[in-house]
């Protein structure tokens, strides 16, 4: 009996299973936004986050890639989270819900910050985090809005931040329930003559 069985701690052997897989791919990820939230992205090396997650640097290579790929591995999941949690029978509006409620939440105003803040020495991260966050969500609006209109789109997902996305940022005020997620979402939609009837 090897000294892993002896301790009671028996390794599989082979590939993860996939649950196994996505929990790991989870902590790792759960760990970085942590890391990138309280300091910042450059002194958050792939060291630091393996320690974090408890697992071994190659892990995060394996699982995820380098350090520029965890960040935006943390945007992808809110993204994730944000348009499959709105059901296709609640249409437009539930997505403009789970929007608000995904970008005003503690883990994205962080890594928008972040985005923000390194922009000037890390550009490529800036470009990317516009790219797989903001251009995909006005990207699901414009899919959902009649004529699959861009620039209302556009208007749309600027209405779904707003003011009080602007004092998240600064940390005036803070997150909102699912309640006044859906508030503001009505709002916005009401702004732009976005009712039942206009998007059936």
């Amino acid at each position: 009996m090897t000294e892993e069985r002896s301790q009671g701690v028996a390794r599989r052997r082979g590939r993860p299973p996939e649950a196994e897989r996505s929990q790991r791919r989870d902590d790792i990820v759960d760990a970085a936004v942590t890391l990138f939230v309280a300091e910042g992205f450059e002194p958050v090396t792939l060291d630091r986050i393996a320690a974090a997650a408890h697992v071994a640097k190659r892990t995060i290579y394996t699982y995820i890639g380098d350090r520029t790929e965890v960040f935006l591995a943390a945007v992808e999941r809110l993204r994730e989270r944000a348009l499959h949690d709105a059901r296709p029978d609640e249409g437009l509006q539930g997505l403009a819900r789970g929007i608000v409620f995904a970008l005003h939440s503690d883990d994205a105003v962080g890594l928008h910050r972040l985005a923000i803040g390194e922009a000037r020495r890390f550009p490529d991260l800036a470009v990317r985090f516009y790219d797989d966050g903001p251009r995909r969500y006005i990207a699901a609006l414009r899919e959902r809005l009649p004529e699959h209109d861009g620039p209302r789109a556009e208007a749309l997902f600027a209405l779904l931040l707003g003011e009080p996305h602007r004092q998240r940022l600064l940390g005036l005020r803070p997150a909102p329930d699912a309640e006044e997620a859906a508030a503001h979402a009505e709002g916005a939609l009401l702004a732009l003559g976005l009712t039942d009837d206009s998007t059936a």
